[in-house]
């Protein structure tokens, strides 16, 4: 069984498309958890699925957003999925079997497009302060991964679209609450592999995510992501992970 996890800040109408997509996708044996997070307007169709609806009486964080739909979620699989995720070919059965064919697996990825079909940087190594750096200043380089293959192991995968084994989310204690909105995948990451697992990305399973870049655009969100990113980096799992990357091969 598939449990997804959907978050809605106000955002009805990219959920229906999102939730129309997935009726191609999902089987009535799946079930959908929309959190609505903010108070808005929802009347839901008839889906091929079961979905449930949550409701905030206040704004919570993507954290405490999607631990939440977890501890009510049945599914064996467990997926965070964004909004402003649209699918054009079911992506579920690759990942599924990315998972089966590899049981310290802990979560698997698509490959994740723009709505113009370029490649998204969801794929990423453990980021550190230079490279975080470089990126401000333009001088990011190539990819951190070659995506030709059918499977690659990278150290964090972006959080608008993972498969997470169950017993995986619940042994990490799911998202660190403390992180707001921005990071809650790198750390989840982290801590993930630190405890024995490997993450996962399957190319040949895609998605198209409509970014909506808010860091970029609003001063708030901007104080979100500077403080997620400084909470992360002054964390043991960054300091653990940091020296086992620097670590020399025996």
């Amino acid at each position: 069984m598939l449990s997804l996890s959907i978050v809605s800040h106000g955002q009805s109408e990219l959920v229906r498309l999102l939730l129309e997509d997935l009726c191609a996708c999902l089987s009535p044996g799946d079930e959908v958890l929309l959190t609505l997070n903010v108070s808005e307007p929802f009347a839901p169709s008839r889906y091929p699925y079961e979905l449930q609806i949550l409701k905030n009486a206040i704004p919570k964080g993507f954290a405490a957003n999607h631990n939440a739909a977890f501890r009510q979620a049945r599914g064996e699989l467990f997926c965070v999925l964004n909004p402003d995720i649209r699918i054009a070919a079911n992506p579920f059965p690759a990942l599924r079997a990315c998972l089966d064919a590899d049981p310290q697996v802990a979560a698997c990825a698509p490959l994740i497009v723009s709505p113009r079909g370029t490649i998204e940087d969801s794929i990423r190594r453990l980021p550190t302060p230079s490279v975080i750096l470089k990126k401000l200043i333009g001088a990011a380089g190539k990819p951190d991964y070659d995506l030709r293959g059918p499977v690659i192991y990278p150290d964090w995968i972006a959080g608008m679209f993972i498969v997470f084994r169950r017993e995986a989310f619940a042994a990490a204690g799911g998202f660190d609450e403390r992180y707001f909105l921005y990071y809650e995948d790198v750390d989840l990451g982290t801590r993930l592999r630190l405890a024995g697992w490997r993450l996962a990305a399957c190319p040949p399973a895609r998605a198209i995510h409509d970014a909506r870049r808010q860091s970029r655009r609003s001063l708030r969100y901007l104080r979100w992501h500077a403080s997620s990113m400084l909470r992360f980096f002054c964390s043991p799992a960054y300091r653990h992970a940091r020296r086992a990357a620097t670590r020399p091969a025996r």
